[in-house]
């Protein structure tokens, strides 16, 4: 089955799961038109919930919402999302689902997964992949992030599927009960659209999210300056480990939202969502900068200041909010 099963390489691990799972039961979707019409792009500072001691930072909408979202946008699309108190029962209901020949997607630890070379394991309880089969007591895995399908032990899965921490995955399974035969993207688009737009508005009214979560953290860089310098230092690779190291982080997904506006683009023959696209490409590069000034500054090489490194973020907000601003203003 691993000859014809249809895996994707993808970018990030919970849309190239769903997009997989959707095009494996005969409903062709991209990962970036997947990431989209989930609304899935955001950002988010979130200091009260701590990784490694540092506050979260996301560039994506939580675990898990980006499939639900997608199966409340889609019409005819129904998801069953299943969670277990014991190993066994996940295990059990896991096999039951692979002897009715359909395919699972699964949440899991990193760090558990057999296949993941020995330097890339880290305690990260939101990694998605998808079981196709098995044989004898290996799963047939296609796992996004690589490029060809893998397997892996009952024993070391289980362990992923159960593993303890932040965002514990409780052995979460799903997979889709009911699909649509076609997805009308033109008639979905605009809600998707509009939903993102909100997040990354002025008008938005939380305050750490969006491009005011952008601003509240480009004011605790230029308040690095009266910190320590190793602590200075470790906030600093934070933010480049959180935006380059852990999913497919910042500049990523802003490459991928463009991918989705060209799709749109090219689906509706919208000049507007096509100009954006490559605008929104070159956001992602400012990302990238950011990243580059962050680490270079925390690792002590060249002369760049905390301001210039909170003015890039501050740039990138400017540049986003103008982008959803005129986005906010598609029409189909």
């Amino acid at each position: 089955m691993s000859d014809t099963f249809p895996h994707q390489h993808a970018a990030h691990c919970e849309t190239g799961v769903i997009s997989t799972i959707l095009r494996a039961n005969g409903l062709e979707i991209s990962e970036p038109m997947a990431f989209g019409l989930a609304s899935g792009i955001t950002y988010a500072y979130l200091p009260i919930i701590k990784i490694n001691g540092q506050p979260l930072i996301s560039y994506r909408i939580p675990p898990r919402m980006i499939t639900r979202m997608l199966a409340w946008r889609i019409p005819g699309l129904e998801i069953k999302f299943r969670k277990f108190r014991h190993e066994a029962e996940g295990q059990r209901a896991l096999d039951e689902i692979l002897d009715q020949h359909k395919i699972a997607g699964l949440q899991t630890s990193v760090f558990f997964l057999p296949y993941f070379p020995q330097e890339m394991r880290f305690h990260f309880n939101a990694h998605n992949l998808l079981v196709y089969g098995r044989e004898d007591c290996n799963y047939l895995i296609s796992d996004p992030v690589f490029s060809h399908v893998v397997n892996a032990d009952a024993k070391s899965l289980s362990k992923a599927r159960f593993a303890k921490g932040p965002l514990a995955p409780k052995g979460l399974m799903y997979y889709p009960t009911k699909m649509p035969e076609t997805i009308e993207i033109p008639r979905i688009l605009p809600k998707a659209i509009k939903m993102t737009c909100r997040t990354f508005s002025n008008r938005n009214p939380f305050p750490f999210s969006g491009v005011k979560g952008m601003r509240r953290v480009a004011r605790q860089i230029d308040n690095l300056e009266k910190m320590d310098s190793h602590s200075a230092r470790l906030y600093l690779g934070h933010i480049v480990r959180m935006q380059e190291e852990i999913g497919t982080g910042g500049a990523g997904f802003r490459f991928m939202y463009a991918a989705f506006l060209q799709e749109a683009g090219e689906a509706t023959c919208s000049q507007l969502l096509t100009g954006l696209s490559e605008e929104m490409t070159d956001i992602g590069d400012e990302w990238r900068m950011f990243a580059f000034l962050c680490a270079r500054k925390s690792k002590n090489r060249g002369a760049v200041s905390f301001v210039e490194v909170a003015d890039q973020l501050r740039k990138i907000a400017r540049l986003e909010q103008n982008l959803f601003a005129r986005l906010s203003e598609y029409r189909q």
